[in-house]
């Protein structure tokens, strides 16, 4: 039994209305505060990343772990053409910023847009040679790719500043910057998944020998889907780079990957509301942690286990008990839906009243 089209748009706008109104609030300090700002923040641009790589992992069916890279590109180019003139000589008193570079200064969108745009060119060059390979190969690769990227900006001295980053880049000034980003950069790649394209991403997946025979050209559709990832990847390393306001090369080491890879793993590999709620979970938990990491005393007594490092173990332990539980993740390959919450509930209420009629 399903809802009827007119409700589900009713609960569609009514979920829309207040995910509007709980932001306003958090965004004007009516509710939270800065620290939770910033977090919820983070996790917005961590869901952009974290889809952009289902997009490559959970629906091609490839093993990339090269997010940390583009970000990285998206990150610097954004630093590099937004941070103020006057800044420049304060940022870059080691070595002096290339002139020509010097003088070009870019809007925070336009600096998105290029450093996407660099992304995906890069994806693309090295995607024909790399996406040939399969499985582990494919992810050693990449990743590879990734720790190139960053070693070559510790080296670009006179462009990126080298190891020491920059510093003094315009910061996010409001929640609708992360929030709405993600919902453009989530709705298009929600948009490409259920067109031609997304289909033949799911049969590359599903059977790429078949797909060949069915006419879908495996190069092209691979290289697509890694440089619309990496696009979005560098447009969420650029929203990073202004919502901390400095970067650096060692922001950007190859086990940030790590982090983006077990979002799509407990959200589900294939699910792009799996992911998104997964990325504010994982975010936000780290966080709620934190407490674990801090000497606790009870009646004088400190008690050893409560020191720096528990609360990874602490969360590792339940990330172990959650996948042993869902080990397809929170949403498997499935995508929130009203029939799917409109069933379960008549199923929790036929289970109820079976349960009231026998006793």
């Amino acid at each position: 039994m399903n809802m009827s089209k007119k409700t589900k748009n009713i609960c569609t706008a009514i979920l829309i209305l207040a995910a509007v109104i709980l932001i306003t609030l958090f965004d004007n300090d009516v509710i939270g505060n800065a620290y939770i700002k910033r977090v919820l923040n983070l996790a917005a641009i961590y869901a952009i990343i974290s889809v952009s790589m289902n997009l490559v992992n959970g629906f091609t069916g490839m093993f990339s772990l090269g997010q940390a890279g583009f970000m990285a590109i998206g990150a610097f180019t954004v630093a590099v053409f937004t941070v103020p003139a006057e800044s420049i000589p304060s940022i870059f008193y080691i070595e002096p910023m290339v002139p020509w570079l010097a003088a070009i200064r870019l809007p925070f969108v336009v600096a998105l847009l290029v450093g996407g745009l660099i992304a995906a060119v890069l994806a693309l060059i090295i995607g024909y040679p790399v996406l040939r390979l399969k499985s582990d190969y494919l992810a050693i690769a990449t990743l590879g790719f990734s720790e190139i990227i960053r070693i070559v900006f510790t080296q670009m001295q006179t462009i990126t500043n080298g190891a020491l980053g920059i510093k003094c880049i315009p910061g996010i000034t409001t929640m609708w910057v992360p929030f709405g980003a993600a919902a453009i950069c989530i709705g298009i790649m929600v948009l490409l998944i259920n067109s031609s394209y997304g289909r033949a991403f799911k049969a590359i997946r599903e059977d790429d020998i078949a797909a060949e025979a069915m006419g879908i050209n495996l190069s092209f559709h691979k290289n697509l889907s890694f440089a619309i990832s990496s696009f979005f990847t560098a447009i969420a390393g650029g929203l990073f780079a202004s919502l901390l306001t400095a970067v650096d090369p060692k922001q950007f080491y190859f086990t940030l990957t790590y982090n983006f890879l077990l979002i799509i793993v407990l959200g589900g590999m294939g699910s792009v509301t799996g992911t998104v709620i997964a990325s504010f979970i994982i975010t936000g938990g780290l966080e709620w942690l934190r407490f674990f990491d801090e000497p606790i005393s009870v009646m004088g007594y400190n008690i050893p286990i409560f020191r720096a490092g528990l609360r990874m173990v602490v969360f590792s332990l339940l990330l172990m008990i959650l996948v042993l539980f869902y080990r397809k993740g929170i949403m498997g390959q499935k995508e929130f839906s009203w029939d799917g919450i409109y069933n379960w509930i008549m199923k929790v209420k036929t289970r109820l009243s079976k349960k009231k009629g026998g006793a």
